[in-house]
């Protein structure tokens, strides 16, 4: 892969190439060749999650000064989470770009959406490790301007786990609101996480998927389609 390609698919050009390949590196690809964990795009991930939600939360707290801080929070929730985040790396071609092993992308790896999310997010955090915070926040305003408007417009994708959340807070109380991790299953580049939602320990729905995020939302799902709230 030429790096500037991928330069111009982001708009961005990195002063330090090796974050950036770094940020496109999957554990499977480490795995396979015998490269230290530690050189994969996971802890790239953990930080790029963080200023993403910074610059969101920043942008809907200046641009819509009277909203008020619980309906902030649930425009962010949309803005950020696994489906708009694939979203935005399809439309980069993010996962043809990935360093990715064998294994996993002979089992589709590389159009998975939890995958390509977390190679959004580390690349973000790459971004402002080279950059700094205004370099990550003309990305991140970039990318999801469109995303953004449409959460402030109301026409953006169902967030299950806010339904979930403001039907159970409907009448004022605060229920305790837990998604448990039931199990995981298959190796480690085909990971299954099975959840279910738990309501002031009464079991609600129950979902799955290829990561906790897309299978919290899968049980916030049942929970809804089951009509059990």
């Amino acid at each position: 892969m030429e790096i500037e390609t991928i330069e111009n698919k982001l708009h961005y050009e990195f002063q330090n190439k090796d974050l950036l390949k770094t940020a496109l590196t999957h554990s499977s690809y480490c795995r396979e060749h015998g490269i230290p964990h530690g050189r994969c795009n996971e802890r790239l991930e953990f930080l790029g999650d963080a200023y993403l939600d910074a610059v969101v939360s920043a942008y809907l707290y200046s641009h819509m000064p009277q909203v008020a801080e619980g309906n902030l929070t649930k425009l962010r929730a949309q803005v950020v989470c696994e489906q708009s985040l694939a979203e935005l790396g399809n439309r980069l071609g993010i996962g043809a770009l990935l360093f990715m092993g064998n294994g996993e992308s002979r089992n589709g790896g590389r159009h998975r959406s939890s995958i390509i999310a977390d190679a959004v997010e580390a690349v973000i955090g790459a971004i402002f490790l080279d950059g700094g915070y205004e370099a990550v926040q003309g990305f991140v305003l970039r990318e999801f301007s469109d995303t953004i408007r449409k959460a402030k417009e109301g026409k953006l994708f169902s967030d299950y786990k806010t339904q979930v959340q403001e039907i159970l807070q409907k009448d004022g109380t605060a229920p305790v609101i837990r998604y448990v991790l039931d199990r995981t299953e298959g190796p480690d580049h085909d990971k299954v996480f099975y959840v279910h939602l738990c309501c002031n320990d009464r079991i609600l729905g129950k979902g799955s998927g290829h990561s906790k995020k897309e299978a919290e939302q899968n049980a916030a799902r049942n929970t809804l389609d089951g009509g059990l709230i």
